[in-house]
């Protein structure tokens, strides 16, 4: 009996447009017959093939839904099927491209000068310059209005002092977008530093031993009496709306990326469980492992369906930020699940690297968490819902 990919069977891609398929075939293209040959050795030994960058600069996916300064301008849905088909291999993958174009290029294509804009996109969109995102502190995570980064204006600019941790693509950034606070002000002083790698008080360390995104480079931000010029300064936002809106256009990749990786985990459960044989009958015909499957589909289309809506939303200018975290919370919970069920299907197989599912299930842990934690996405559909705020304080 032949079997239609879930995908096809419900018709979930049917909407695409022409365009919208050419980058998901070409962002596929790439991520499995380059990318994936190269993920179990930088697994293994957590580091990320740099000598990639410039080519995935080539498929367009470095800040993809931008326009101008060499950005290709993509609708939210060919950017969104970008993400997902980044994610499919790994999230490390996708989580390089996310920093570099959400949370490093938006800032500036957004709240920017003209001159900061011509200065840094062009480089960043083909690779050749990368960006990293300084909110995350040591002792300030879910609460970025407690960060201690302070800014002190000087004389031509600013002199910051502070740490940040948890930073995807730091140890090889030549620039970060670091969030502090002004002259010991309150969080509506924030503002918005380009820092360039070379600046005397700037730098970065890598941290190491992770058990989740290895194929990622992470790291801490160190700023040590680091004078930043005033032409620095993001001129076009104050306070925390400019990370907060960052952070909006990054979750809205992820909702869209973590259903890859939700699908590889289905995908190699299916084929596994199709395969192997037990009790002289395949897997796949137990009413047990039938259960795990339907349910995992039933969550991949539904989480695609969302997307596809938000897609739409955001191309009309509609788009709010809870909608976004009602998305990310359901997304990465749902696709979290369906690799540990998918560990699970397969067995003591499921817990060696050479199947996906163990690999997804520890970057989904990440995911899970970064950009907003579950449990503060719940807490802010809460307040929308009722109009209470549960949060401490």
């Amino acid at each position: 009996m032949s079997r239609p990919h879930l995908l096809d069977q419900f018709a979930v891609e049917a909407p695409y447009t022409e365009e919208q398929r050419m980058v998901r075939d070409s962002v596929r293209a790439f991520s499995r017959q380059v990318f994936l040959p190269r993920l179990q050795q930088c697994f293994r030994d957590e580091t990320f093939p740099d000598d990639l960058i410039a080519q995935i600069g080539a498929l367009g996916v470095l800040g993809a839904n931008l326009t101008g300064y060499g950005c290709a301008g993509m609708d939210s849905a060919s950017y969104g099927l970008a993400m997902r088909e980044l994610e499919w291999v790994d999230s490390g993958l996708r989580s390089f491209a996310s920093v570099q174009g959400a949370l490093c290029m938006f800032p500036i294509w957004k709240f920017g000068s003209e001159a900061q804009k011509a200065k840094f996109l062009p480089r960043m969109a083909t690779g050749a310059l990368i960006g990293c995102f300084g909110l995350t502190e040591p002792d300030s995570g879910s609460d970025p209005g407690g960060m201690r980064t302070r800014a002190k204006a000087v004389d031509g600019g600013y002199v910051l002092n502070g740490a940040k941790m948890w930073i995807t693509n730091a140890p090889i950034a030549g620039m970060a977008v670091v969030w502090a606070k002004v002259d010991d002000g309150d969080a509506g002083s924030i503002r918005g530093f380009l820092v360039e790698r070379g600046f005397k008080g700037f730098s970065t360390r890598k941290m190491s031993h992770k058990l989740s995104l290895r194929a990622s480079w992470t790291g801490e931000i160190v700023l040590e009496d680091c004078f930043v010029p005033a032409e620095n300064m993001l001129p076009g936002v104050q306070g925390l709306k400019g990370p907060l809106s960052c952070l909006t256009q990054a979750r809205y990749g992820i909702a869209w990326g973590v259903l890859g990786a939700a699908l590889a985990c289905y995908e190699a459960a299916l084929d596994y469980t199709l395969a192997r044989k037990q009790f002289d009958r395949p897997l796949a015909g137990f009413q047990l492992t039938q259960a795990k499957l339907a349910e995992m589909g039933s969550q991949i289309v539904n989480g695609h369906l969302l997307v596809w809506h938000l897609a739409q939303l955001k191309d009309a200018g509609k788009l709010t930020p809870i909608q976004v975290s009602l998305a990310k919370r359901n997304n990465c919970g749902q696709a979290l699940e369906i690799a540990r069920t998918a560990r699970n299907m397969m067995g003591a197989n499921g817990i060696m690297d050479e199947y996906p599912p163990m690999r997804h299930a520890m970057n989904l842990e990440s995911v899970y968490t970064y950009e907003g934690t579950h449990e503060v996405h719940t807490l802010a559909i809460g307040r929308a819902l009722t109009g209470l705020s549960a949060f401490a304080g």
